[in-house]
């Protein structure tokens, strides 16, 4: 029964051990029964945490342009231990992550024409801390990206003390 129920959810999309082990706890598989079949799955590589954290992090930088904080969040809801998370999220070089931000920034950037320089800034700001970013890069990204498009930059970052460079 724990066999058929791990390989179902496995068959859907890939899962980390603690959301096979809740499954199975949940359909009031018996412990024991359980760890055993986990642990085997662990042994042949069904389960592998390591594996899934760093091809979560991969897909979700890519495609949701998510920052190390909302990655790390998601993988230990998931499930992940630390060091797994921390192995996985160290991965993403922060160079990669700051082109990612700007990326973001230039695709929000036209909605946000004709407002004022600092509602566009804190939109821009929302937009990426909601992503995960800190508001240092933020707003380090913000106003290159601004001044890049020859937008006027807003005062808003340094009044709120975060540092700009």
């Amino acid at each position: 029964m724990a066999r058929g129920i791990c390989l179902r959810l496995l068959t859907m999309a890939p899962r980390t051990r603690a959301q096979l082990a809740e499954a199975l706890r949940k359909r009031e598989v018996p412990q024991e029964a359980a760890d055993a079949v986990l642990e085997r799955f662990s042994e042949v590589g069904l389960i592998d945490d390591e594996a899934f954290a760093a091809a979560w992090v991969s897909s979700r930088h890519a495609g949701r342009g998510l920052a190390r904080k909302a990655l790390a969040s998601e993988l230990r809801h998931r499930g992940v231990d630390e060091e797994t998370v921390k192995e996985a999220v160290d991965r993403l070089d922060p160079e990669e992550e700051a082109e990612t931000a700007r990326r973001l920034v230039r695709r929000k950037l036209s909605s946000t024409r004709g407002l004022e320089p600092a509602v566009r800034t804190r939109r821009l700001a929302g937009m990426l801390a909601r992503k995960g970013y800190g508001p240092g890069l933020a707003f380090r990204v913000i106003r290159e990206v601004l001044e890049d498009e020859g937008a006027e930059t807003s005062p808003f970052a340094e009044d709120q003390g975060y540092p700009l460079d």
